[in-house]
């Protein structure tokens, strides 16, 4: 059963990455080094992070922007 989960949150994760490749691509903001945090396949019941990195100055301010 915990294999299960494992492999839905991983499953979710890679979908949720997607989307917001997705919807940033749309508003013109691209996070180079977005993926999942392998770190967090370590867990005992592993459900992976999300992990978005770095980005420039310029781009922090349109996801703010977009936020807004």
């Amino acid at each position: 059963m915990e294999a299960r989960h494992s492999a839905l949150c991983a499953e979710e994760a890679e979908d949720a990455v997607k989307e917001l490749r997705a919807e940033l691509a749309k508003a013109g903001i691209i996070l180079p080094s977005r993926g999942l945090d392998p770190v967090s396949f370590a867990r005992e019941a592993p459900c992976p992070l999300i992990e978005l990195r770095r980005c420039s100055v310029r781009t922090a301010r349109r996801l703010a922007a977009v936020r807004r």
